[in-house]
């Protein structure tokens, strides 16, 4: 089959699906991207576009997303045009993620070619990021801009012939005018390649031995560490932790951007902000900030983790959640709506309120200090995770199953025995 995957972050949530395709082999696909320099995918042609145009800086803001969304989409429909004029190659069917406008004029160039959308978030008033932190009271005109921002989802569900959500809660949030076009199955997680690992062992800078599981260590990590994921609460609550566990070693993940929602306003973002307020009762040798690390690194510090912390606002469920689960971490999570999906309380995980730092603080010090009364969640969080997320076996053929309904049957994937 010819498949071209269109993301401007490659891979995006395709990064399962592309390297399973490619490993198979006999069939030809293409990425396309805004990311450069790409990764490299063996088997798959990357081509770089760039966006037909930008908005200015001081552009409207209820048609800024709009402007932006038609000069990703423009740029990637001509460079969609010039693969086949240039190339020969006209896919079997585009799968792409709908959020930045980049499929809005594919069908332009390929009336007839099968187009899958993949629908991350529908921008609602209520019951998502916005208004959640009552710190961060949303304007009048939230509403609004929350409805021009929506303008392009409303776009792309007329084009598509397909669309993919990954989970409940993001279904949802779209409005029920578009659930007949939506299929529900998460992207996948390789649980065959994310198990425990009593042997592990991580070496960091300023101590003299590795870390191992016979220390007490903890985790929070994010993307980026910002209030949508939690970490200003995580912050609050760490020297309670730190106090009440004086042997207990805390690994943060992420980078210091910001990915979702509000930015602080303090000079050197949260993470200053958040060092500013809570710094001096904390014990810094107790404390590692690793910054983004690689994948394989990743892995280890879940591995070593005797609990692991993950905070989010009402919003997209994160892949290291699930990741984390199948290592049979012991997770202590936020108490919201797209968590509770992945996390069932007292059975695979632990859930708090997500703005009382108190009380994480103390299930994170219950945790630590009672691991065997919690023994039995990290073993029923794998099991749950295989069961409903599991890449091969759960998500892998229902992804075929809908790609191959809208290709001829010559063009066809094999599904997986």
């Amino acid at each position: 089959m010819k498949i071209l995957f269109v993301h401007q972050n490659m891979p995006g949530q395709y990064r399962e699906l592309v390297q399973w395709l490619a490993a198979q082999g006999g069939h030809e696909l293409v990425f396309l991207t805004q990311r450069s320099p790409a990764p490299r995918i063996p088997g798959v042609r990357t081509v770089v576009y760039k966006p037909h145009h930008k908005p200015a800086k001081g552009a409207y803001g209820l048609s800024k997303t709009w402007e932006e969304a038609a000069g990703a989409g423009f740029g990637a429909a001509m460079a969609a045009r010039d693969l086949e004029r240039e190339a020969g190659f006209r896919p079997d069917i585009v799968l792409g993620h709908t959020g930045w406008g980049e499929l809005l004029f594919f069908k332009q160039i390929w009336p007839d070619v099968p187009l899958l959308g993949f629908f991350e978030y529908f921008y609602i008033s209520e019951g998502g990021l916005v208004g959640f932190d009552p710190d961060d009271k949303p304007s009048e005109h939230s509403p609004f801009l929350l409805e021009a921002r929506n303008a392009v989802p409303y776009a792309n569900i007329q084009h598509v012939d397909l669309g993919h959500v990954p989970t409940r809660w993001q279904r949802d949030v779209f409005p029920a005018s578009f659930h007949d076009k939506f299929y529900t199955c998460h992207d996948g997680i390789r649980t065959d390649l994310l198990h425990p690992d009593p042997q592990v062992q991580l070496g960091l800078g300023r101590l003299d031995r590795p870390l191992t599981r016979n220390d007490e260590v903890f985790t929070y990590l994010a993307r980026n560490l910002e209030h949508a994921r939690g970490f200003h609460i995580f912050m609050r609550a760490l020297p309670k932790i730190l106090r009440a566990r004086p042997r207990a070693r805390v690994l943060i993940l992420g980078g210091n951007e910001v990915s979702y929602g509000r930015k602080s306003r303090h000079e050197g973002g949260l993470r200053a902000e958040m060092e500013a307020e809570v710094g001096q009762d904390l014990d810094w040798e107790r404390v590692h900030f690793l910054g983004r690390v690689p994948y394989d690194k990743f892995r280890q510090i879940v591995q070593l983790s005797r609990c692991h912390i993950y905070l989010t606002m009402p919003f997209v469920l994160s892949w290291s959640l699930l990741e984390a689960m199948s290592m049979q971490a012991t997770v202590v999570a936020s108490d919201v709506a797209p968590v509770r999906e992945a996390v069932s309380h007292g059975e695979t995980g632990l859930l708090v309120d997500f703005f009382d730092h108190g009380a994480l603080a103390d299930q994170v010090i219950d945790v630590l200090a009672n691991p065997e009364a919690h023994a039995h969640l990290g073993p029923a969080a794998r099991a749950h995770v295989v069961e409903k997320y599991d890449f091969l076996t759960r998500c892998l053929p229902e992804h075929l199953r809908q790609i191959n309904a809208l290709v001829p049957h010559p063009c066809r994937i094999s599904l997986p025995e």
